[in-house]
């Protein structure tokens, strides 16, 4: 029987206040309005961005998620370029083709993302409630939702034998890696690059590195059991700040005599990213700030790290843009050209998500994929 113009009561994790636990509840998704596509979720990823909102002040009750793949379960008025029974990628950086910066070769940062920050789809309303309540969105996503409803910017078309609780990653993780080393710094052929952070995304950004043809790739994390995966991914060798008393700046001038040529910022943390500004080579030393730090926050950096050749950069979504390149990034991993499976290390359903948030914070996960 189609659910149509209906509405459809399904499974959805929601986080109701801060600093909770995500309760599964049953919610009502309102069908898509014009523009809107509404999605039946297959798998999502448990990304760092939901951790670090967790006791944030968002908006509540809140349905996170953003690292999503699922199939159309049915379309609004005036949607033309998917169709009931597609495989999808949810994409919380849009591609409208519109704005300056996606009519912009070299831009990525779509200025529809800005409407997402209202929590709240174009027309002000949400799709949700539960309980009588409307639940607020994330990202134009909410992929932890068994079905979730999304703009048609925020879509991306893949191909119909792609494996969802695979290709998911794509959505944010990888992508936002990957693209980091490949986009947003253009990794050289023989250069020295420095990683810091040895999560799903830091991760890659070495195969980033690597599938750039850097020389060596030296990997910065206090987490010692990471050090193994990131040299099967491209590490040449890793290191740990805590097994040294000088800052990891001096650190890396040191292993590298010049300090490195591209270096990344993959934590989030404002006195890392100070570091990893000063451990790039003077002349033309590269860094890139990959981590999310909240609005308000501060870097304190030294300035005199700019009397000379270096330059820090920001990246978003790995300077991809979104709806152009995940359908051909989907198509590299099925023609095996990239390589998902290594960062995935548990498979969980949707009602056991607390305990992929456990995984996350006592760093035992790269990444976690929910199986809705």
């Amino acid at each position: 029987m189609s659910t149509t113009g209906k509405v459809i009561k399904c499974r959805a994790a929601i986080l109701w206040k801060p600093n909770a636990p995500f309760s599964i509840e049953e919610v009502e998704v309102a069908p898509p309005k014009a523009k809107e596509v509404r999605i039946k979720i297959v798998a999502t990823g448990l990304c760092g961005t939901e951790m670090k909102l967790l006791g944030s002040n968002t908006r509540y009750p809140i349905i996170l998620g953003h690292e999503g793949a699922g199939i159309v379960e049915s379309v609004g008025e005036g949607v033309s370029t998917v169709k009931t029974g597609d495989k999808v990628i949810t994409l919380f950086l849009p591609q409208c083709g519109e704005c300056a910066s996606c009519l912009n070769s070299e831009g990525n940062y779509c200025m529809q993302i800005k409407q997402s920050f209202t929590n709240l789809m174009s027309d002000g309303t949400s799709r949700f409630t539960c309980k009588g309540k409307p639940i607020y969105h994330f990202a134009n996503t909410s992929t932890f939702s068994e079905y979730t409803v999304i703009r048609e910017i925020s879509v991306a078309k893949i191909d119909k034998v792609a494996p969802l609780e695979k290709v998911c990653l794509i959505s944010c993780g990888f992508s936002t890696g990957y693209g980091a080393a490949i986009n947003t710094a253009k990794v050289t052929p023989g250069s020295t690059c420095a990683v810091f952070g040895l999560g799903g995304v830091g991760l890659s950004v070495i195969m980033g590195c690597k599938a750039a043809g850097a020389a060596r790739i030296i990997g910065v994390d206090i987490n010692k059991d990471k050090f193994e995966k990131a040299k099967e991914l491209g590490a040449t060798e890793c290191i740990s700040p805590q097994d040294f008393k000088k800052p990891i700046q001096e650190v890396l001038v040191d292993m590298t005599g010049v300090g490195v040529e591209f270096c990344f910022e993959v934590i989030g943390n404002p006195e890392m990213m100070a570091a990893a500004l000063a451990s790039c080579h003077e002349s033309h030393g590269v860094c890139v700030i990959v981590g999310f730090l909240k609005s308000g926050v501060q870097i304190n950096i030294d300035g005199f790290l700019f009397l000379s050749g270096r330059t820090l950069k920001g990246s978003i979504f790995g300077g991809w843009k979104s709806r152009d390149n995940v359908t051909k990034l989907v198509s590299e991993y099925m023609a095996k050209k990239i390589n998902l499976d290594p960062l995935i290390t548990h498979n969980l359903n949707l009602d056991k998500i607390n305990e992929a948030v456990e995984l996350m914070k006592t760093g035992k996960c790269i990444r976690c994929v929910l199986i809705l």
